[in-house]
């Protein structure tokens, strides 16, 4: 008898371990919801100076339609704008090759066709577009055929307006201070209702301003509303084309010239004193629309011209606001070329090349910026120090720092004059380059809208063991359950046979 117990013992114990093994997983396995996988989008600024690849993750499940979009990673790309590969045939294309290749590895591949690619060229194709508009189309098919040969999902490659290009340059402002939605301490994402800032962008070839208004728009190609978070906000927003950094100092150049008088030597007020510079007349100054104004009937294109920097602050302001029309204003109020704006009102973000200008002061001076008479202050310094004294501060190449001077000239005669900031209002623009990790521009905000239009995932159900350990532990235990019985049924079989003998 006791035998036969100790026999069975085993095969019980496994068939009792076996049954309590799979109730286990079975009943205290539950469902839960589980966040779906990121989302990422791709978006190529293609400026006047260069291109830059931005990519974007969100949850693939968006707050109010909107996808809460971070920056996963960056690429610049070497070379020129796409705008200065015009007659060069696939010179943009190639431009383009090391970035997508970078997003190839960046985004898992599982996602790599999902994700919607976007190419946003500015002021520099623009321009392209004035002069050769049969060039233009090219360079930007000869791109979108490059673009269209990676496995992403190409949605668009297009010329963005001015406008455009200031609106998405303020929605990314305001979206990486929170402005718009914040994670709350309760662990969901919340609208903080607050005021919005402004954008001042500074690129190669264009400047853009946009602020948010309760006040008339008196033309209508400066208004334009959007809605983000279910929030709706109404703009007012101008881009001046021509009036970026690049285009600026060669309108400058020109206008030095043609006042002049085309002559071998040009003095400049605006470069630094001991400096001097040998340009062509027509690659180096007269080949770009923006200087077809103040190009002379004739002149040899082939001729250059000695430039002669004599740091001058006075004359260099004065040339510079000269080149700005503050008459003629077909509206109750105007910044300047005839163009409407209303007043400024609360806090505003510059970056690109003011925040680059304004960090150069900085280093120079070690002048705050915080009143039209601190910043004359500053700038006046700068133009009468000497190229040895500016490189021996700052330690960069000479090619940097040449317009300092009249860079931050054409900068205070834009916000004082032009914007109409004062003494009040011009202490509250700050000047950054990044936010919360960031770099700003136009391309967040860009992503941000597109991904009102990318379908949202819902959310997945799936046990809180996952399936696949689940499983195994389930065959596990069934092929214990399985042993056991086998066992049991074996130590009957054999106690019948024994019984029959007998």
């Amino acid at each position: 008898m006791s035998l036969r117990f100790c026999q069975i013992i085993p095969a019980l114990v496994l068939l009792l371990l076996a049954v309590v093994g799979i109730l286990l997983v079975v009943l205290t396995a539950k469902e839960v919801e589980m966040p779906p996988e990121n989302m990422y989008g791709i978006v190529l600024d293609a400026g006047s100076s260069h291109t830059s690849m931005y990519i974007y993750k969100w949850p693939a499940n968006k707050q109010n339609g909107t996808g809460i979009v971070t920056q996963h990673s960056e690429c610049k790309a070497k070379g020129g704008g796409i705008s200065s590969y015009a007659g060069v045939h696939g010179g943009a294309a190639r431009s383009l090759e090391a970035c997508l290749e970078q997003a190839m590895s960046d985004i898992p591949k599982s996602r790599q066709h999902q994700t919607p690619l976007y190419l946003g060229a500015t002021a520099g194709m623009r321009l392209l577009r004035l002069v050769n508009a049969t060039e233009s189309d090219r360079v930007l098919k000869e791109v979108e055929d490059k673009l269209r040969s990676y496995p992403f999902a190409l949605r668009k490659a297009a010329i963005l307006t001015g406008q455009e290009e200031g609106v998405y340059g303020w929605v990314t402002v305001n979206y990486l201070h929170e402005n718009f939605v914040k994670y709350g301490f309760v662990g969901r994402w919340l609208n903080p209702s607050k005021e919005t800032i402004g954008a001042l962008d500074l690129g190669g070839a264009s400047t853009q301003i946009t602020f948010e208004t309760s006040k008339k728009v008196e033309d209508e190609r400066n208004l334009m509303e959007l809605t983000l978070y279910g929030q709706t906000y109404r703009l007012y927003t101008q881009s001046f084309l021509c009036y970026g950094q690049d285009q600026f100092l060669l309108k400058l150049m020109a206008h030095l010239i043609t006042t002049q008088g085309v002559a071998p030597q040009v003095s400049h007020p605006c470069y630094p004193q001991q400096f001097n510079l040998s340009v062509k007349m027509g690659e180096g100054v007269f080949d770009s629309p923006c200087t077809k104004k103040y190009r002379p009937a004739q002149f040899d294109p082939q001729m250059s011209v000695t430039v002669v920097g004599t740091g001058d602050y006075q004359s260099c302001l004065d040339n510079i606001t000269n080149m700005f029309s503050f008459n003629n204003c077909p509206y109750s109020t105007c910044s300047f070329d005839g163009v409407f704006q209303t007043s400024v009102t609360g806090s505003f973000m510059a970056f690109s090349a003011f925040y680059f200008t304004h960090r150069y002061i900085n280093t120079l001076t070690n002048i705050p910026i915080t009143s039209p008479s601190s910043m004359e202050k500053a700038i006046r310094i700068v133009c009468n120090m000497t190229i040895s004294e500016i490189t021996k501060k700052t330690n960069q190449q000479v090619k940097y720092l040449k317009n300092i001077c009249a860079v931050s000239n054409f900068i205070q005669v834009l916000l004082m004059q032009g914007y109409g900031f004062d003494e009040h209002s011009l202490p509250s623009i700050f000047f950054e380059k990044r936010a919360a990790g960031a770099s700003v521009g136009w391309s967040l905000g860009y992503m941000l809208s597109l991904t009102n239009m990318v379908p949202a995932e819902s959310l997945r159900l799936m046990k809180t063991l996952p399936s696949g350990p689940r499983a195994g532990i389930l065959f596990l235990f069934s092929i214990v359950l399985f042993i056991a019985l086998v066992y049991l049924w074996m130590i009957y079989r054999k106690r019948r046979t024994k019984e029959g003998v007998v």
